[in-house]
C-alpha cells in the first residue's frame, strides 16, 4: 500500500515545490472561466425571449463556471492563485462577488476549517456539522430529530446550499474582525447595487430566472464536493491531543477522481488531500503534485458513484472508527455493550 505523508519523511520539502503560482496560468484561468461565464449571461438574457429551456440549458453550463470562479476566489483565500497577495485580495473581493461571499470573512472561516479538520475537540467553524455516536445518543428526541434534518440530503443539497450563500453570507459573525464586517457590509451593499442594476436593465423577474438557477448548479455542486471531500467511510477523525495535521490531510480528505470536463469545472479541488496538505498549491498544480510524488498517493479515491453513496453517512462512530448511517447505528445499537449515551 502507498504511504500516506506521515509515513513518509519531509513530505513538507516536497509540496513546496508546487507552491509558486505561475502568473500566466493564473492569468489564462480568469480568462477561461470569466469570459465565458460572462458571455453565457448574455446568451441567457438573449434566450429569454425564445425558450426558457435554453435559458436552463446554460445555466447549467454557467452554474459550472461560477464554481470555477469559486475556486479561483478560494485559492486568493489561501494566497496561493497569484505570488502578490495585493493581487490576490482584489481578485478574491471581486469573485467573491460572483460568488455572493465575503472574501475576508470566508478567508477566516475557511483557514480555521484547515486548521481544524478531522479534530473532534474543535469542530464547528466552517465545516459540515458532524455528531459522533455517543453525542447523538445523548441528545433529547428533538434534538436527534433537528440532527437529522439537517443531515438529510434534501436539506443538505436542496435547502442548505442557497441557504449558505444567499442568507448566511449576508452576516457576520461572533468575533470577527473589524475587516471581516467590513468585507460582509460591503459585499452586501454591492450586492445590491448590481441586483438592482441588472434588474432595471433586463427586469427583476429576468434576473431571478437567470441568477437563481445557475446559483442553484454551483451551490449544489460546491457543498456536495465539499461533503465528500471529508465525509467518507474511512475519513479520519482524531481527538486534538491524537490529532495529526498530515494523516487529517490525507486520511481524513479524500481524492475525488472525476472525468476531465468535470475536473476541469471544479479546479481539481478533487485532489482534496493534497489541497489541505499544502494550501498554498494552486488549483492548476494539485494534479502535477499528486502525479509526480508516490508517497503523497494514499488518500482514499471516490468517484461519482461512491461519492453519492457517502449522503447516507451521518455519524462518527468511536467504536468503530468510521462514520456511519442511521441505519448502521440501529444495528450497533443491538449489541448492548457498546453505544450507550454518556
Amino acid at each position: 500500500m502507498t504511504p500516506h505523508p506521515t509515513a513518509a519523511s519531509g513530505w513538507q520539502s516536497v509540496v513546496a515545490r508546487y507552491q509558486r503560482p505561475e502568473l500566466s496560468s493564473s492569468l489564462w484561468q480568469l480568462a477561461n472561466t470569466l469570459l465565458p461565464y460572462l458571455a453565457l449571461w448574455y446568451l441567457m438574457v438573449w434566450s429569454l425571449a425564445y425558450s426558457y429551456w435554453l435559458t436552463l440549458g446554460l445555466a447549467v453550463v454557467a452554474g459550472g463556471l461560477l464554481l470555477r470562479v469559486f475556486i479561483i476566489f478560494h485559492d486568493c483565500g489561501h494566497g496561493s492563485f497569484f505570488r502578490s497577495r495585493r493581487a490576490n485580495d482584489y481578485v478574491g473581493i471581486v469573485a467573491g462577488l460572483l460568488v455572493f461571499t465575503p472574501y475576508y470573512q470566508w478567508r477566516h472561516q475557511h483557514a480555521v476549517h484547515h486548521a481544524t479538520a478531522s479534530d473532534l475537540d474543535r469542530r464547528g467553524v466552517g465545516d459540515i456539522f458532524t455528531l459522533t455516536v455517543r453525542e447523538y445518543l445523548a441528545l433529547s428526541r428533538w434534538g436527534q430529530v433537528r440532527y437529522r434534518l439537517f443531515r438529510h440530503p434534501a436539506v443538505l443539497l436542496g435547502l442548505g446550499p442557497l441557504y449558505s450563500f444567499l442568507i448566511t453570507q449576508r452576516f457576520t459573525v461572533p468575533g470577527s474582525t473589524r475587516r471581516e464586517r467590513t468585507s460582509v457590509h460591503v459585499t452586501n451593499l454591492a450586492l445590491a447595487g448590481s441586483v438592482l442594476g441588472l434588474s432595471w436593465l433586463i427586469g427583476l423577474p429576468a434576473y431571478l430566472l437567470i441568477q437563481l438557477p445557475v446559483m442553484v448548479v454551483a451551490a449544489t455542486a460546491g457543498v456536495w464536493l465539499f461533503y465528500v471531500q471529508h465525509q467518507f467511510e474511512d475519513a479520519y477523525w482524531a481527538e486534538h491531543e491524537q490529532w495529526d495535521y498530515a494523516a487529517a490531510a490525507v486520511q481524513g480528505s479524500s481524492y475525488l477522481r472525476l472525468p476531465p470536463v468535470l475536473q476541469w469545472f471544479t479546479g481539481n479541488i478533487g485532489l482534496h488531500h493534497i489541497h489541505h496538505l499544502s494550501p498554498r498549491i494552486p488549483n492548476y498544480a494539485l494534479q502535477r503534485c499528486h502525479d509526480e510524488n508516490p508517497q503523497l498517493q494514499g488518500a482514499h479515491v471516490l468517484t461519482i458513484r461512491s461519492g453519492m453513496r457517502t449522503l447516507a453517512l451521518r455519524l462518527w462512530d468511536e467504536e468503530t472508527r468510521r462514520m456511519i448511517s442511521f441505519g448502521q447505528l440501529a444495528e450497533l445499537r443491538r449489541t448492548p455493550t457498546k453505544h450507550t449515551p454518556t
